[in-house]
C-alpha cells in the first residue's frame, strides 16, 4: 500500500499535459522552379505540428515555433501520466487482490 501512495503523490508533479507527438518539418513548396524542389536541404521551414489520433484519425495541428517546446513539454508530460497510470493500476489489482483474500473485518481498514 505504501508504494501505491507514493505513486499517486506523483500525480501532483504531474503538469499541463496533452496526447501527441511534436514534429518538425521541411517542406516542398510545390513550385517547380524553387530550390526545395531539387534540394532537399533548401526545403522551407521548419514548421512544426502536433500530431495525434482522435477517433482513429490522425489529426495534426500546425504549431508557431514558440509554442512547439511547450507542447513537446506537455507531451512528454502525458508519457509520463501513462506510464505512472499504468503502474498504478497494476499495482490497484495487486492490492484489490490481497483484499479480497482478507477476512470481511480487515478488508474494511
Amino acid at each position: 500500500m505504501q508504494r501505491f501512495l507514493e505513486l499517486r503523490r506523483g500525480l501532483e508533479q504531474i503538469e499541463c499535459f496533452c496526447k501527441g507527438t511534436v514534429l518538425k518539418r521541411m517542406m516542398k513548396c510545390g513550385k517547380a522552379q524553387c530550390a526545395c524542389a531539387s534540394d532537399a536541404t533548401k526545403r522551407h521551414g521548419p514548421y512544426f505540428e502536433l500530431t495525434y489520433k482522435a477517433n482513429r484519425k490522425t489529426v495534426n495541428v500546425k504549431l508557431s515555433p514558440q509554442a512547439a517546446p511547450l507542447y513537446r513539454a506537455a507531451a512528454q508530460q502525458y508519457r509520463k501520466l501513462k506510464t505512472l497510470l499504468k503502474r498504478l493500476d497494476t499495482l490497484s489489482k495487486t492490492i484489490l487482490r490481497h483484499q479480497a483474500k482478507l477476512p470481511e473485518s480487515k478488508s474494511k481498514n
